[in-house]
């Protein structure tokens, strides 16, 4: 099964109409139209300091982490089977792989980046989920080898998917209607390039080989989601962009396949 980042942006796509919104509301008929046994999420808005994976008996809880929204905003809700016996495996397999601290939360819901997406992705909201944490203060190749140690939940059903952005600045932002900035234009079209002539180590290491690395990425959590997604898809794995389009000005949506060889 082949993995997936996906750039959910902001949580007004679901009360606005943007391209990236009918990307997401495409995704079952034009992208990955086989149901998966389960989905894991690794979400942007869920940093710990070591590996973190939800635990949930039960439907799961929206956590509404975002501000200055319309009040029905933070009525909705994903309960969405929790997927308890996956997040073992995700524990098992990250701990058989030298990750000896991966914590569980027995209590905590999915986030926007993981429910926003989803909710437009599988509304039915009928398949188990679980979400995974980023470390912001480890770096690329960590995440990386974090994915790395996941490959096996692809032949097991699981959906793997990360969630972030490919450019993230939110002190950059302006009109939806305005041509985006050089340094965001530059930033999304070296990932482009990089992913699909397979540079991966180049990815891994974008502070350093980006340009404007630390313009698009002012902080890395928005963008080590996908670095777990490749990591996950193996050595070999070919990158296709599969949705680009920008919003508030510098964020683009850019979103990857990485097919598994």
């Amino acid at each position: 099964m082949d993995t997936f980042f996906i750039s959910h942006g902001s949580p007004r796509m679901l009360i606005k109409e943007m391209p990236a919104r009918r990307f997401l509301e495409s995704w079952k008929a034009e992208h990955f139209p086989a149901a998966p046994k389960a989905i894991l999420v690794v979400s942007a808005h869920w940093e710990t300091a070591e590996p973190a994976v939800n635990f949930i008996e039960g439907p799961n809880g929206a956590i509404h982490d975002f501000t200055n929204f319309p009040k029905h905003m933070y009525e909705l809700k994903y309960p969405a089977p929790g997927a308890p016996e996956i997040a073992k495996r995700v524990k098992q397999l990250l701990h058989e792989a030298g990750f000896d601290g991966v914590e569980e939360d027995s209590s905590r819901g999915l986030d926007h980046g993981a429910w926003v997406p989803l909710m437009l992705m599988y509304p039915e909201a009928n398949i188990p989920v679980c979400q995974l944490s980023v470390q912001p203060s480890k770096d690329g190749t960590h995440h990386y080898n974090v994915g790395k140690a996941l490959a096996p939940l692809r032949d097991e059903g699981v959906l793997i998917f990360g969630s972030g952005s490919a450019t993230h600045n939110l002190n950059l932002q302006g009109p939806d209607d305005e041509p985006p900035p050089t340094w965001a234009m530059d930033f999304d079209k070296w990932l482009t390039d990089s992913l699909i002539n397979g540079r991966h180590e180049d990815v891994k290491q974008y502070e350093e080989k980006a340009p404007n690395a630390k313009t698009a990425h002012p902080e890395p959590e928005h963008f080590y989601p996908l670095h777990v997604a490749l990591g996950a898809a193996g050595e070999r794995a070919k990158a296709e962009l599969i949705h680009h389009s920008w919003g508030c000005w510098s964020i683009s949506y850019s979103s990857y396949r990485f097919k598994t060889a």
